[in-house]
């Protein structure tokens, strides 16, 4: 029984014995930062059974509690809440019992899994700055879940058909001379998302030419020559023709070795990957199910419906009148390919912007009608776009900002600012080299995912790489620190002495107990990110852990302690905090120095 238990227990009994009252629960929050306390117990809730004035209510029970649990040290009452003061022993039991804290708070996996899906590229152009929030966003929700005791798969769906892809195809065989990556040493992602920008410049000059011939600007952009090729093209494609299918499959095979490279530089992985090219055709399978179920209708010119509008949606198409498959085709399709292929997936988590609420809400709905269990459990991590100050991006006229251009760029500021600072004395050209891009990319993920995954972002690279705040290299440069502190324990053969019991006699000072307190919390934190699909959880956090420990440091000094179980201690407390960082930002896809 932990101690919220016990002391719930108590108070229950204290109802009863004092107020002759029955109490079904008790309320609980952190004590405020102005008041003495370490745990508070929210009086008002209990008026509805208990009569009389809160502040003597809480009075009475926070007596009973001081005698009646060993804990419990004294308490104070302000207004209708008891803030309660809890021993060092306490405390000292608690982190005695932690025997290793580069584990602490994660719980074995157990049995039912559960799919995230992110990153979902489309492959006609490299991955860019929005890219970046959904696969540090994906990816971290994953291990979080991993952590928390889920069974997890991590997958993709890579968008690989459509009239999109037959443009940059268009555009290089009219345009590209042959070229590919290896003759212009561009990644195969980039140079195929070139024919991408190519394709609309192109484009756009065909519709002012038949806008300047007469022609209305909707007809001109239907009956622009380029458009009308790539949709041929499309045609092609989906009729299986040879030429067609093979430059397809070549293109494509140059943008998935991109992507590859880019996934490796972020630092993320993947268990699975679906395409769209292949679940589109088990989608197209569903439907024909679907109308004999009746849960889809045919309209007279041969379109297939879903009706959704008695659960307050729309109409919903789901195969066009020519019997090509639109979006939710592929999407209905490759949900349940992956439950073929993964039997044990009990719900899935997709990882998409915001600006497709509509769509998965449609998805999930229309995966229920047609009967499948998991559907229940089907849930769109849905975020906010990422922009600069410069403004919004635009994949078609090539203002993007590119993954691997913006990874370049972290890497080159983080060393700039480094040298400036001079943090990197003694160190090798490849120990910078590698110092460097640990602190540019921990501090792009962390300036991305500590803000809550549904709010926008303005993304600022010189503000993410500040060794001040509440910023990566910050949090980062604090580990390092610890691990100096180590060093010198080490040197000091103190850290022998790590593996005996602390003495939990011993006085703790407010700073040592404050940063107590949030390693506790650090379990509880892990569990509630799970639930809430919420890096930020975790990133905030450690940073709140980081600025209390910097307090403790800054104010008391470890190697100068008064007894050699102090000193003790207060090692073991920084090398717990400093496993409990590493772990933290594990969960975040950031890795953490040793030097800095």
């Amino acid at each position: 029984m932990n101690l919220q238990e016990t002391l719930e227990k108590e108070i229950i009994k204290a109802a009863a014995q004092l107020f002759d009252a029955s109490l079904e629960t008790v309320e609980f929050q952190a004590t405020r930062k102005d008041f003495e306390g370490d745990i508070t117990v929210v009086v008002f809730p209990m008026l509805r059974v208990i009569k009389g004035n809160p502040v003597q209510i809480g009075e009475a029970i926070g007596a009973f509690l001081v005698d009646n649990v060993e804990a419990v040290t004294k308490f104070n009452v302000v207004k209708g809440f008891l803030n309660l003061v809890l021993s060092d022993a306490y405390y000292l039991q608690f982190f005695n019992s932690i025997p290793d804290f580069s584990n602490y708070g994660k719980v074995p996996q157990g049995d039912n899994a559960m799919m995230v899906e992110y990153a979902s590229p489309n492959t006609n152009k490299p991955l860019h700055l929005g890219h970046i929030r959904n696969v540090l966003l994906g990816y971290s929700v994953a291990e979080i879940l991993k952590a928390a005791g889920r069974k997890v798969y991590k997958t993709q769906i890579i968008n690989d058909r459509g009239i999109h892809i037959c443009k940059s195809m268009l555009a290089w065989q009219k345009f590209g001379n042959g070229a590919t990556p290896e003759t212009t040493g561009l990644k195969g992602d980039k140079l195929v998302g070139n024919y991408y920008v190519k394709f609309d410049k192109e484009y756009k000059k065909e519709i002012a030419e038949l806008i300047a011939q007469g022609k209305s600007e909707e007809t001109a952009k239907a009956e622009a020559p380029l458009l009308v090729e790539a949709q041929e093209m499309l045609r092609k494609w989906e009729a299986g023709e040879p030429d067609t299918v093979a430059l397809w499959s070549t293109m494509n095979g140059w943008v998935y070795k991109g992507f590859e490279k880019t996934y490796e530089a972020i630092g993320v992985d993947f268990d699975s990957y679906y395409y769209e090219s292949n679940t589109y055709l088990l989608g197209k399978e569903v439907v024909e199910i679907g109308l004999q179920k009746n849960v889809f209708t045919r309209k007279e010119d041969g379109s297939v419906w879903c009706d959704l509008t008695d659960e307050g949606l729309d109409e919903k198409i789901v195969l066009r009148s020519d019997g090509t498959a639109v979006y939710m085709t592929q999407d209905i399709g490759t949900a349940i390919q992956r439950v073929k292929d993964h039997p044990d997936v009990t719900g899935m988590i997709y990882t998409v912007g915001n600006e497709q609420d509509y769509h998965f809400k449609v998805l999930f709905l229309i995966l229920k009608k047609l009967g499948y269990s998991w559907a229940q459990h089907l849930y769109h991590l849905s975020y906010g776009m990422v922009d600069l100050p410069s403004g919004k991006m635009k994949s078609r006229e090539g203002t993007v900002v590119d993954a691997d251009d913006l990874i370049a760029d972290m890497t080159r500021t983080a060393g700039e600012i480094s040298e400036e600072l001079g943090k990197i004395d003694n160190f090798s050209e490849t120990e910078k080299e590698t110092l460097y891009h640990t602190i540019g990319l921990g501090a792009l993920k962390y300036y991305i995912l500590k803000v809550d995954p549904k709010k926008r972002i303005l993304f600022n690279p010189e503000e993410s790489v500040d060794f001040q705040g509440n910023t990566g290299p910050f949090i980062q440069y604090t580990y390092a620190r610890i691990q100096s502190i180590l060093r010198k324990a080490k040197e000091d053969e103190q850290l022998n002495a790590f593996a005996t019991n602390l003495d939990t006699t011993i006085a703790l000072q407010q700073k040592e107990k404050e940063v107590l307190k949030q390693l506790q919390q650090f379990p509880e934190t892990i569990q509630l990110a799970a639930e809430q699909y919420s890096p930020a959880l975790i990133a905030n956090y450690t940073y709140e852990l980081v600025k209390l420990y910097n307090s403790f440091f800054q104010n008391i000094s470890i190697f100068g302690a008064d007894t050699d179980a102090e000193k003790i201690f207060r090692i073991r407390l920084s090398k717990a905090t400093g496993e409990v960082i590493e772990t933290a930002f594990a969960l975040l896809g950031i890795r953490v120095p040793e030097r800095m």
